[in-house]
């Protein structure tokens, strides 16, 4: 009966999923990134712009010729991270019903749920990170009925953990900086290092054969070679030649007062015909440029570190404020809501490789002339839900804030940094490395829900006692040793 409470959340979630794909058959489109992630699926190559393990999901499911399968895996997908988080806490302590609030934004908020339903791969980079930090932190968190004490995770969980991993990274490079948080995690435990050296391994094995198809077909050993140029957006609207004192050959990167004065954010700017990189070269992600963006970028973060921390700084304060910005563009932002009328595909090649339009390797993926369907009053239905039902800013940083405190409690210190430190990186390194974006806070969310459970948890957990010792002659427990006796020191 401990679970009933979950179970009928879940199942709440579980419908108003179910309502968003009444409403919506087949997937919601993303102008841009869904066209190209469904372009590589059916033309499986290398982007220098980003990685493409999403597509391979996709071609995975192709022979299905179903979009409305990938959404509703997809959705599978967001239940199975409430599940996880729920699992989590409970082994952890928390009751059911302080689990189940701790799940509830997993499981009803608008935007996570509306971006289940896009051709986007955050679904499933959530799904992955949600499944590694579970086997990471099983045995790690004492169970406080199971009578077991916290352990490190077997050598194949961490094998699989780190598969898990560097498969995230190839859906989206974003997750990088978990791999080193993981490992500091396990070598932070006593005997650490065996479970690390599985879980680095593994984690490495999948961005290695990646870099290799890399460098077979555009001649880099990378995993993208546009880092630069999101960087070189970061700083640009900053960056100040007169004071970085950029080489001769980077100042004509400084953009000019009335660009400048536009007012571009970066992550609209960098598209731009008329940005520097734009004008300058002419493909932005070969490798020399990129490395040259990258230099510029350095260069101006090091001579305008308050500049860098006040725009890291305001991205983060969309992040967590009561108010929604139309943020890089109105147009862009409004692709996160349920929408009431068909999208409009764009014409022209290119989104996806050479070989086909948006709509052409829509049609051949779906086997469909109608790939894009709205189905009224369903989504009317998700439209007036999305309006009411989704997690505040404010309630966002109060997660955030809560998994904070729970890193500076005595017990289970280790397990909250893992979980607060995964969801504040998917929250700042996309803001600090490329701009603010609202679809790189919602995979931020389940994490922090995961955190402040676990810094409540850890501040209502009982000290254990002692085990008595028992001699090895008779068998008999021997009386409790004071603190103070060097042999109770580990």
């Amino acid at each position: 009966m401990s679970h009933l409470p979950f179970v009928v959340a879940l199942l709440g979630g579980a419908a108003v999923r179910c309502v968003a794909t009444l409403g919506h058959p087949g997937v919601l489109w993303f102008t841009g990134d869904s066209y190209f992630y469904l372009g590589r699926a059916l033309r499986p190559e290398p982007s220098p712009s980003k990685t493409i393990g999403y597509s391979f999901l996709l071609r995975l499911l192709e022979p299905a010729h179903s979009l409305a399968l990938v959404a509703v895996l997809q959705h599978l997908m967001g239940l199975a991270v409430a599940v996880l988080v729920y699992a989590l806490l409970r082994r952890a302590g928390l009751p059911g019903w302080g689990a189940t609030l701790c799940a509830l934004p997993i499981l009803y908020d608008a935007y996570q749920i509306q971006l289940e339903h896009l051709l986007m791969a955050e679904a499933l980079f959530t799904f992955l990170i949600a499944a590694a930090l579970a086997l990471l932190l099983w045995r790690t968190l004492p169970s406080r009925t199971g009578g077991t004490e916290p352990r490190g995770p077997a050598w194949w969980m961490a094998l699989a953990a780190g598969l898990l991993l560097g498969y995230a990274v190839l859906v989206r490079s974003a997750g990088a900086p978990l791999i080193p948080l993981a490992l500091l995690f396990l070598l932070l435990r006593r005997g650490g290092w065996r479970p690390a050296l599985v879980f680095g391994a593994a984690a490495a094995a999948p961005l290695v054969a990646y870099a290799v198809w890399f460098h077979s077909v555009l001649g880099s050993y990378s995993l993208t070679t546009s880092d630069g140029l999101y960087l070189w957006g970061r700083t640009a609207p900053f960056a100040d030649c007169a004071r970085m004192r950029p080489p001769p050959h980077q100042e004509a990167l400084c953009l000019d007062p009335e660009l400048r004065a536009a007012g571009h954010a970066p992550g609209h700017l960098i598209w731009r015909s008329e940005a520097p990189p734009r004008i300058l070269y002419e493909n932005v992600t070969d490798p020399e440029h990129n490395a040259t963006l990258r230099d510029f970028a350095v260069r101006a973060i090091l001579a305008q570190p308050g500049d860098y921390l006040r725009t890291v700084g305001d991205g983060l304060g969309k992040a967590f404020s009561p108010n929604r910005f139309p943020h890089p563009t109105a147009a862009t932002e409004s692709l996160y809501h349920f929408q009431d009328q068909p999208q409009i595909f764009p014409g022209g090649r290119g989104w996806g490789g050479e070989g086909g339009t948006a709509m052409t390797d829509a049609v051949r993926y779906e086997r469909s002339v109608h790939p894009n369907r709205v189905v009224r009053p369903h989504a009317d239905r998700m439209v007036a839900y999305q309006e009411s039902v989704h997690l505040p800013g404010p309630a966002l940083g109060l997660l955030f804030a809560l998994g904070a405190a729970g890193i500076a409690t005595a017990r289970g210190r280790r397990a909250a940094l893992l979980a607060w430190g995964g969801a504040a990186t998917l929250l700042v390194f996309p803001i600090a490395s490329a701009d603010f974006d609202y679809r790189y806070v919602v995979p931020a969310m389940p994490f922090a829900c995961l955190a402040a459970g676990l810094a409540v948890t850890r501040a209502r957990l009982p000290l254990r006692p002692r085990r008595p010792v028992v001699t090895r002659s008779s068998g008999s427990p021997a009386a409790p040793r004071r603190d103070s006796d060097p042999a109770t020191v580990p």
